[in-house]
Order: C-alpha cells, then sequence, then structure tokens
C-alpha cells in the first residue's frame, strides 16, 4: 500500500522561486483504483494563530492513512515504548519535525535523533522520563524542552507551545498549550508542521503538508510575514530547504522575503553561518547553486552575503559568462561535481571558497581604453573581503583562515601556460597550498568554465599536466614535508647566535633556495647559509670555498 504514498523522489529540478502560483493539486494520496471518490473537505485550523483554509489530514481515505501509519511505523519504532510510557501517566507524545516529512520524502536520516511534542510540562517531562533515560540534560528548559539519550538514541521532548520574538529580539518568549495543532501553527512551513500521534502512528496535518510535498514547493502555515516576524532566521530557512529537497518558493514567502530582510539584523550571527553551512553543504550540483539563488533572488543575500549579489554587476573580463555572478554559481557547481574525485565530501571550505573567490572583482574593476574589463590583483582583494565576511559570520578560524587562503591562491595556476614551469615553481604551488592542496586542485578546476571547448580541453590537459608533476615531485621529494636543509638548532649552533628574528630570517633564505634548487644537502646548505651571513653583516667564519673539502 507504501506505493499510493507520495511519488516524489526523483523529480526533475524545479526552479527555486516559483513566478506565479502553483496549480491547485489534488489530494496528498491517489485514491485506489475503483474506489469511491471522496470529495476534498476543507476546514479552518481553529487552535492556529493564522487561519486558513487548507486540506486537513482528516481527509485521507482510510486506506491512505494506514498506508501512511505503514511509512511511520519503522522510523518511530524506537520510541514506541517512551510513547506508551507517556500515554500511562495520561499525556500525549508526538513525532515532530523533519523526520515526519523525510519519512515520506523517502529521505534517509543518519542520526537517531527525534524531535518529540507532548502536552506534558517540563517538571511532568522529567518525571516521567527518570528511569526510561540513561542521561536527561536541560540546556533548553526555559524554552521548555527536556533532552534524553537512551543508549544511542537522542530524543528532545518539547512541550506544546507558541513561540513570539519582539522586534528587537534575538530570543523567543515562550507560552505554553494543551494543543497539538497550536504546537504546529507555529512551525516554519507546512511541510514541517505534520505531527505523527504516537503510539498510534495517526498523521496530523492541519495545514497542508502532504499537499505542499506532493507539489514540492515551501510555503508558511499562517501568513509569511506573521512566521517571519516571529523568527527572522525562516528566511535562511526556505532557502536552505530549497537547496536540500529540491522544492520551490511559493510567490508569497518570495515577497515576504524581500519585505522583510532587514529583519535578519536581529539574527545572531551563529545562527546564520549554521544555516549557510546547511545550505552549502546540501547535495550537489544543483543544491548550493540553488539555495544562493533564493537568497540574492529574494535579497536576502544583501543582509548576509552583500558581496555575493554585487557580482551581479561586474560582466566576467573573457566575456564567458552574462556576469561574474553566474560564473561564480557555476564554479560552485562543478566544485560539488569534482569533490568525489578528490576524496572530498560536501565540502564547506572549497564550497565557501568557489563561492567567494571572485568577490574582489568589484572592487578592482577597470576599463581600458581599448573596452575590456580588467580585475587585477582581484584575488588579493578578495582575500581580505572573505576572511572580514566569514569573520563577522563567526565562522571557525580556521575555516576563515583556510577559505581566504584559496581565494588567494586561485589563479595561480594560471601562469602555468603549456607546462612552462620550472620544478621550483611547482614545488612553489605545493608548498604555498600546504595542506589545501587538494582543495585548490577542486577549485581550480571548477573555476576553468570557459564555452571554447578547445580552450577547456587544453586548460584540462595542462591540470592534468602539473597533477602529474606534483606526483611525480613527490614521490622523488616528499613536497609535502618540504622544509630547509637545516633546523634552527644547526643555525643557531654555526652562526652562534641565539634564537630570535636572525633564526627565522636564515631559515626562510634557506627554504627558498630549496624550493628554488631542491634538496641541497647539509654541506651546501652550511655552505649557503655562511654566504647569506656573510652579505647580511653578522660576524661568522668565512665560507669555504667551491673546492674546500676535495
Amino acid at each position: 500500500m507504501s506505493e499510493m504514498l507520495l511519488p516524489i523522489v526523483g523529480c526533475r529540478l524545479r526552479p527555486a522561486i516559483i513566478a506565479g502560483r502553483p496549480a491547485a493539486t489534488g489530494p496528498p494520496f491517489p485514491a485506489p483504483a475503483g474506489a469511491r471518490r471522496v470529495p476534498l473537505h476543507f476546514r479552518l485550523a481553529a487552535a492556529s494563530p493564522y487561519p486558513r483554509a487548507v486540506p486537513d489530514s482528516s481527509d485521507l481515505t482510510p486506506d491512505q492513512s494506514r498506508a501512511a501509519a505503514r511509512l511511520l511505523r519503522g522510523p518511530v519504532a524506537p520510541v514506541l515504548g517512551l510513547a506508551r510510557l507517556f500515554a500511562d501517566h495520561g499525556h500525549e507524545l508526538a513525532l515532530v519535525g523533519g523526520m515526519v516529512r523525510d519519512v515520506f520524502l523517502r529521505r534517509q536520516r543518519p542520526d537517531r535523533e527525534y524531535d518529540l511534542a507532548t502536552d506534558a510540562r517540563p517538571e511532568q517531562v522529567r518525571q516521567i522520563t527518570a528511569r526510561w533515560a540513561d542521561k536527561v540534560w536541560e540546556t533548553g528548559i526555559a524554552f521548555g524542552t527536556v533532552g534524553l539519550r537512551k543508549g544511542d538514541l537522542i530524543c528532545e521532548i518539547t512541550t506544546y507551545r507558541s513561540d513570539e520574538y519582539r522586534p528587537d529580539s534575538r530570543k523567543p518568549g515562550v507560552t505554553y498549550g494543551r494543543s497539538l495543532e497550536a504546537d504546529l501553527a507555529r512551525r516554519d512551513f507546512t511541510v514541517n508542521a505534520m505531527a505523527a500521534r504516537l503510539p498510534s502512528l495517526e498523521l496530523v496535518d492541519p495545514f497542508g503538508g502532504m499537499r505542499d510535498l506532493r507539489a514540492r514547493v515551501l510555503r508558511t502555515p499562517g501568513k509569511p510575514e506573521d512566521s517571519f516576524n516571529d523568527d527572522a532566521l525562516r528566511m535562511l530557512r526556505a532557502a536552505r530547504f530549497a537547496a536540500q529537497l529540491g522544492f520551490s518558493v511559493v510567490p508569497e514567502v518570495q515577497a515576504a522575503m524581500t519585505a522583510m530582510a532587514g529583519r535578519l539584523s536581529v539574527v545572531s550571527a551563529e545562527r546564520i553561518s549554521a544555516e549557510l553551512t546547511k545550505l552549502l553543504c546540501s547535495p550537489g550540483p544543483g543544491g548550493p547553486v540553488r539555495g544562493i539563488s533564493v537568497l540574492v533572488d529574494t535579497g536576502v543575500a544583501d543582509q548576509v552575503l552583500p558581496e555575493v549579489p554585487r557580482l551581479r554587476l561586474e560582466r566576467d573580463e573573457h566575456f564567458r559568462h552574462k556576469d561574474v555572478y553566474q560564473h561564480t554559481l557555476t564554479v560552485l557547481a562543478r566544485t560539488t561535481i569534482l569533490e568525489p574525485a578528490y576524496g572530498l565530501e560536501n565540502d564547506l571550505v572549497v564550497r565557501l571558497a568557489a563561492l567567494l573567490h571572485d568577490i574582489g572583482k568589484p572592487k578592482t574593476r577597470r576599463v581600458l581604453p581599448d573596452g575590456r574589463v580588467t580585475f587585477h590583483h582581484h584575488e588579493a582583494v578578495g582575500k581580505a573581503m572573505a576572511a572580514e565576511r566569514l569573520t563577522a559570520l563567526r565562522f571557525p578560524s580556521a575555516v576563515v583562515s583556510d577559505v581566504s587562503e584559496l581565494v588567494a591562491l586561485h589563479l595561480r595556476f594560471h601562469g602555468y601556460g603549456d607546462g612552462a614551469w620550472t620544478a621550483s615553481a611547482v614545488r612553489r604551488y605545493v608548498h604555498d597550498a600546504g595542506p589545501l592542496l587538494t582543495r585548490l586542485h577542486v577549485l581550480t578546476r571548477a573555476d576553468c568554465t570557459t564555452r571554447n571547448k578547445a580552450k577547456a580541453q587544453r586548460l584540462e590537459r595542462a591540470y592534468d599536466d602539473l597533477e602529474r608533476r606534483i606526483a611525480v615531485l613527490s614521490a622523488q621529494e616528499e613536497l609535502d614535508k618540504i622544509r630547509p636543509d637545516l633546523n634552527g638548532d644547526d643555525i643557531m649552533e654555526i652562526l652562534g647566535v641565539p634564537q630570535g628574528p636572525t633564526v627565522g630570517k636564515a631559515r626562510q633564505h634557506l627554504l627558498e633556495l630549496r624550493m628554488e634548487h631542491g634538496p641541497l644537502g647539509r654541506e651546501r646548505a652550511i655552505h649557503e647559509l655562511l654566504l647569506w651571513a656573510a652579505a647580511e653583516g653578522l660576524d661568522v667564519p668565512e665560507p669555504p670555498s667551491e673546492s674546500d673539502g676535495d
């Protein structure tokens, strides 16, 4: 009977933004062959603060309800015992949120984490679960949430509530309720405003979530303006779910995002960066591009990543794309495709670098007398801009450092030509990339987006050649471990100097020689060190002549 459920997985990619109101859809489940046609009934969800007429889950046929219960039974089996425990104490328990949605989308979830809702107050939840749980935590108890762990099972149980954010506040005011339907009314989108009562497995869908799952659209349970005023982060969540699920944003939600984007000023940087991370790490190649497109098209990106929409003003200097923004989306998509070949998967650093690699172009744009446009040194300017933006968004310092360094390095390959680099230039490329070399390979290849097939093949062959030369030199010299032939202790002993800036300068000089000539050997390294020290005016022994030691 499960074949009566949503035939969603595998549908073609839909526009992220719907230009007009979607056509009315039928019941969320098709009726069995030969069954009597059941008319759709509409009712107002009385408990909702934003009433609207939608098909309710009560409009499912008995066969469809049983099919839904069968799909739910497997995923919820680990918490059915907990649900019976609540029932024995006279309280309700329901599975809510993304797991209900994902059951009908046939999406596999790697975790064993359950979002549950109940009419029991937090202190009652603690009493009911005291002997059931291995561990209880109360980090979110001020918001009505009690966390539980039993084995590898994680549950967060939240009392029915309604959240309301003051215009100048980052934290919600919480009011407890007694109705599951009222609790669902506060959810961000209809597809997330469904629940399964436990242990009965009754599907509760007062806002047409099943309808919108089948239509693959994102719609709020009530007026989108009220929803975004309650929590402005939902605008970013719309883009994130569009990226992760391949859904489209309905026009009224899009319009509200545009009108209320400034409301994001009250949302913490940490919450914003968390949503951007999930968006960029969504399945590619369509996912991240779709999510970024939603942010840019609605004006939300102007509030959180203003450097990206500004790229629409800059035409690519090679006239390969409509503008630099479209080129950026192409690079982002190509990055997701190339990752697996380099042992990467949903890599945040390389995807952020792809998104930000050209943000220095608007500031460096110059028009030459012949009409050509240049963006000289945009990689250096972009490095500083990327570091500033990611720091403001409170990304981890390692992410900030790695992304900004990739932005700085993303043009280095374009001097390679037809393999004219010397061995020393290859060593320097590897050394400067350091642990980012694999990601630099991905970003550089993704950035080669010319529509000229002959040129594209030439660039691909050139980078193949560079990677081959890197592999050969690595096997010979362990390029990833390039060090000067003398360490700091050697330098201090030979020059008779204490630890300090002189040792660092000497070490850098020997490193440059190592990059240029390959391994020097200890004797030649000492000779070169003494020559350098003499040139620096240090009081050191006279370096031996080239014939000394014969």
